[in-house]
Formats: structure tokens, sequence, C-alpha cells
């Protein structure tokens, strides 16, 4: 179905990035909000070695139609070589809170 809401999210080792990221995404109406959670810990592999960061993650309230396009401008605009980019499909939710991000994301 068009217009299924979906959280998509990425993370970033800047704040100031990773407040750029989100509001970006807003202002272009690629997502109707973005939420920037405080830092956290990560540990991953990276190049045979295990490596930990400070990363704030951006998630991002979009619909299936925005998708692809929020995808390409987080991937033009982050730093990363590999950035994290995962989609969750929101299975359920108040009927006005996702009509309004249909709403917030629709090109004028």
């Amino acid at each position: 179905m068009a217009n299924e809401i979906v959280i998509a999210q990425t993370t970033i080792d800047d704040e100031d990035r990773a407040n750029a990221l989100a509001r970006g995404a807003v202002e272009n109406r690629l997502a109707a909000c973005a939420h920037v959670d405080p830092p956290l810990t990560a540990v991953y592999r990276w190049n045979g070695a295990v490596e930990s960061a400070r990363e704030w993650r951006i998630s991002y309230r979009t619909t299936t139609d925005r998708l692809p396009e929020l995808a390409s401008w987080v991937a033009r605009e982050h730093t990363y070589d590999v950035p994290e980019w995962i989609t969750l499909p929101v299975a359920g939710g108040s009927a006005a809170y996702l009509s309004w991000v249909a709403e917030e994301t629709n090109t004028p």
C-alpha cells in the first residue's frame, strides 16, 4: 500500500552533523520529523578490528513513498563510508499522527 509509515534510522559520530541530518530531512519534506537520541556507545567490527565510538541516532518518520529519496539524501549528506541505514515498519498508531506524517512528507 502506498504511503505506509516507516521509521528509518542512521547514526553518526558528531552531534552537530546529527542535528543537521535531522533538520535537513524535515526541511526538505523527506521526513515529517526526526529524533536525535542522546549519545550512545557503538561497538562494531570495522576493517578486521573491534572498534567503539560515541554516536547519535537519528530516527526519521516518513512514508514508503518518500523513503527512497530520504535514503539517497542521507547517503549523500552522511560522512561515513558505510552509514547505518535501517527501516522499521510502523504496524499501527494514532490515525491523526499517521495522517500528519503522510501530510508533512507530501511535496507541495
